[in-house]
């Protein structure tokens, strides 16, 4: 695995969330443990329609272009989720993943649970046409997340190979933030005009929604928290403000939770273990 991650990526660290979730992966082989399948704030940051305002709304995942800026403070809350590890390419090509009714078998889901219809939802998502002016892709392995972010940002860029990079958000041990304020200590812009976002979706095993927008409409930043609370915790937290929403859905959380519209720039942080490629 460390291989492969060196040839695709040269020179590029693996991030410790994705390493820890690779070594999980492959202890676990042969077998594949089931996990929890149900909705988390990695669906917020996506296109996916099954992140709602009450999911989103506690735990400070939207916010505005104003508050990037150091000295601006903000309520948060990350919970901490069980996290399927990612599989082994030879052994995420052995599981079911298009067919529901063989995933709800293998890993005994009962039919007609509200576990089953999230699994469902992933797979109709996955199966459906991007948005206008997004490009997406399910992945199931770690050699397809990296492959799949790498043939989108090369058929996005105009000069081809442009040495790729990955990185994710750094949160406390266990992937969550409690709850209380916190502060913004610094905002450095990520490098490049084009990303990819991978979201962990509902799945009994490790699925990434990736996506990337076309157009040069995203700004990418790693913002450094600091809890106001009793000497609270740290974090460095991806970000990304989107400034073409003019398409999105009236519908979609994050104008509930700013209180705005389509048209108007919505900011998200990526919550743990939710790679970006650049």
């Amino acid at each position: 695995m460390s291989s492969f991650w060196q040839q695709a990526l040269p020179g590029t660290p693996m991030p410790d969330a994705i390493a820890d979730l690779v070594r999980k992966g492959i202890d676990d082989a042969p077998r594949v443990e089931r996990y929890p399948a149900f909705p988390s704030i990695s669906l917020c940051g996506a296109w996916t329609g099954m992140c709602t305002a009450s999911l989103a709304a506690p735990t400070g995942i939207f916010f505005y272009e104003a508050q990037l800026r150091p000295g601006s403070a903000m309520t948060m809350s990350f919970p901490a989720e069980a996290e399927p590890p990612i599989l082994p390419h030879d052994l995420a090509e052995k599981v079911p993943f298009a067919n529901l009714s063989a995933v709800l078998t293998t890993f005994s889901i009962p039919a007609g649970s509200a576990e089953a219809s999230h699994v469902a939802k992933t797979l109709s998502l996955c199966q459906s046409l991007p948005h206008a002016g997004e490009i997406r892709v399910c992945t199931t392995s770690l050699e397809s997340t990296v492959r799949s972010a790498m043939n989108m940002l090369i058929g996005g860029s105009t000069g081809g190979d442009h040495g790729m990079w990955t990185a994710t958000s750094v949160l406390p041990a266990g992937g969550g933030l409690p709850r209380q304020l916190y502060e913004v200590q610094a905002v450095t812009k990520l490098h490049g005009d084009y990303f990819v976002g991978c979201h962990k979706m509902p799945f009994p095993y490790r699925v990434y929604q990736c996506h990337m927008t076309a157009g040069l409409t995203d700004k990418g930043y790693v913002v450094s928290l600091r809890g106001l609370v009793g000497g609270g915790p740290t974090a460095k937290l991806l970000a990304f403000c989107h400034f073409d929403t003019s398409k999105w859905s009236p519908a979609h959380p994050s104008f509930e939770v700013l209180g705005t519209h389509p048209g108007t720039p919505v900011c998200h942080f990526m919550p743990y273990a939710n790679p970006v490629f650049g």
